[in-house]
């Protein structure tokens, strides 16, 4: 199969992830679909597609037979074909829907994410499925995930989907380092505030002189004396 564009991608997973989240609005009009695409939570990237973007990859999967439209209505609505298309199980499918609409994650990651799709038992699970799509063999269309390079300061590694091509598997970059503080700018702001006490301090003593009052704890002082 023709690896999938990055909006060809985007569709199938929204497709996949309202069939088993929302069926009752399954199968998806054009309409939608594109809201489904765009929300701003569970993506990554978010994105902003428009309807003839979104419809052009309807048709680029429809010619793979990944996805149909249901018969019957008035309105075009639309199905994903994909575990039998890509001959998977419902497990490996909901893994690489969550991959295609979130990008990179962990086993762990991913079994938090799958609760509404697919409940695993444990991550060990996930991890056993995993390893099965990164060892299918060529006979079967190859893998269709791959392990990346652990993040340093990572605990885990994360894992990629392959439907549109090859990843690009270096290491991640080292987290830049902190900003170092601005020690200058502290200093200065604590001398600020220095002479700011001071000249309180003086305006105090000055107006108790006036009303003939002894500082705090003076006249204390001078009682013990």
């Amino acid at each position: 199969m023709a690896p999938l564009t990055a909006i060809e991608a985007r569709v199938l997973g929204t497709l996949m992830e309202k069939a088993r989240t929302v069926p009752d609005s399954y199968p998806m009009t054009l309409n939608t679909l594109v809201a489904g695409c765009n929300q701003k939570s569970s993506r990554d990237p978010i994105t902003n597609l428009g309807e003839a973007e979104v419809q052009e990859a309807l048709d680029g999967l429809k010619r793979r037979s990944l996805a149909f439209t249901a018969r019957g209505s008035r309105v075009d609505r639309w199905e994903h074909n994909f575990q039998r298309a890509m001959v998977v199980p419902e497990q490996s499918a909901v893994l690489l829907g969550l991959l295609m609409l979130r990008g990179p994650q962990t086993a762990g990651e991913l079994r938090i994410h799958s609760e509404r799709w697919y409940r695993f038992a444990d991550i060990s699970s996930v991890e056993a499925f995993l390893a099965e799509m990164r060892d299918r063999p060529e006979d079967r269309g190859g893998a269709l995930v791959v392990q990346l390079p652990r993040a340093p300061g990572a605990r885990e590694a994360r894992w990629a989907h392959l439907l549109c091509g090859p990843v690009d598997m270096r290491a991640p970059a080292p987290a830049e380092a902190a900003v170092a503080p601005d020690t200058d700018g502290l200093a200065a702001r604590v001398t600020a505030l220095e002479a700011e006490v001071a000249e309180l301090r003086a305006q105090v003593q000055d107006l108790l002189a006036q009303l003939g009052l002894s500082p705090p704890g003076q006249g204390e002082a001078n009682d013990r004396a």
